[in-house]
């Protein structure tokens, strides 16, 4: 492919030293110059704005050369670009002609990376994610998990495409990002049958066994509320994994405080019982993108379910 690119403008280089172009890079440079601009290619992509330009700045990086310059309010091809651009159909044609060949089936799905902040319960999470495997067209999703930050920095070099988190975007961030508040779910207390003995609620959970977060939102709001409460559980564990801490509770360690939209997951799962409401306390959920307007379609459709999965009402 490194190969295909002539014009008289360019340098040789040896054929050791030739680059190794960029299928995605190729693709995003070809829009722009075909669509006039970055911002109507990033629509004609599904991608960010900031994705688009940094392929683009990646390709002529690679190339050496200067392939798009601004002439007013247009982005137009260089001499250099229009040759690229001329090799760049040929390219396309053929990748077309061959995914023909092969028939529908073997469309490749489109990457959609998923940064999780780790303090996010993963049930919900893939309750959120399930409408983008519900798409026609065909996603493949890539999950990572880590804290905020190390998703928000990720996110500002362009190697995610949407952030997960039960929090936003911490004041002051050095990032360039913007929430988009999913909506939110009350939170409740759960329990094996037994573990907790019977009693007035919340009374009960005096010198019962809890379980608590070791860390996120959750884990203060739930302090609070044990303290305006009024009781005094025995605290078993915290843990830093949502999944662990049900998975533990699930075993009858103790009583533990989760989503209510995942009331009846978990009581199917773990044969749980709901012991009362964790009054004033709720989980919101954001999605953290690098674009002020989400374009990628997976990402809509996470969205757009959210609304059917979660309380409304709290969104700004």
């Amino acid at each position: 492919m490194a190969s295909a690119v002539r014009d008289p403008n360019m340098q040789t280089m040896p054929s050791a030293r030739r680059p190794e172009l960029n299928f995605t890079h190729l693709r995003s440079f070809r829009a722009a110059a075909i669509e006039g601009g970055i911002a109507a290619a990033a629509r004609r992509l599904g991608l960010s704005q900031p994705t688009v330009s940094e392929q683009v700045a990646a390709l002529e990086r690679t190339l050496g050369r200067a392939l798009v310059e601004r002439r007013g309010a247009l982005l137009v091809p260089t001499e250099a670009g229009r040759a690229v651009l001329a090799h760049a159909e040929e390219v396309f044609a053929a990748a077309d002609r061959l995914v023909d060949a092969l028939g529908d089936d073997h469309v490749p799905p489109a990457r959609v990376v998923v940064g999780i902040v780790e303090s996010m319960p993963k049930r919900v999470a893939w309750k959120l994610l399930e409408p983008a495997l519900a798409l026609p067209e065909p996603v493949q999703l890539d999950c990572r998990e880590g804290d905020l930050d190390h998703h928000l920095a990720a996110l500002a070099m362009h190697q995610l495409d949407v952030v997960l988190s039960d929090a936003p975007i911490p004041p002051g961030a050095s990032v360039t990002a913007f929430n988009h508040q999913l909506g939110e779910s009350a939170v409740a207390w759960f329990a094996r049958p037994g573990v907790v003995p019977p009693g007035e609620w919340p009374r009960r959970l005096d010198r019962a066994p809890v379980l608590l977060p070791a860390l996120g939102p959750l884990k203060r709001r739930l302090e609070d509320w044990i303290e305006r409460a009024g009781v005094r559980p025995r605290i078993v564990a915290r843990f830093q994994d949502s999944a662990f801490l049900k998975i533990a509770g699930g075993h009858g360690a103790g009583a533990f405080a989760a989503p209510s939209v995942l009331t009846q997951t978990l009581i199917d799962e773990f044969a749980v019982e709901e012991l009362g409401p964790c009054d004033g306390v709720g989980e919101r959920y954001y999605a953290i993108s690098a674009e002020r307007r989400i374009a990628n379609p997976a990402v809509v459709a996470i969205c757009r379910g959210a609304g059917e999965l979660l309380d409304r009402k709290g969104r700004g």
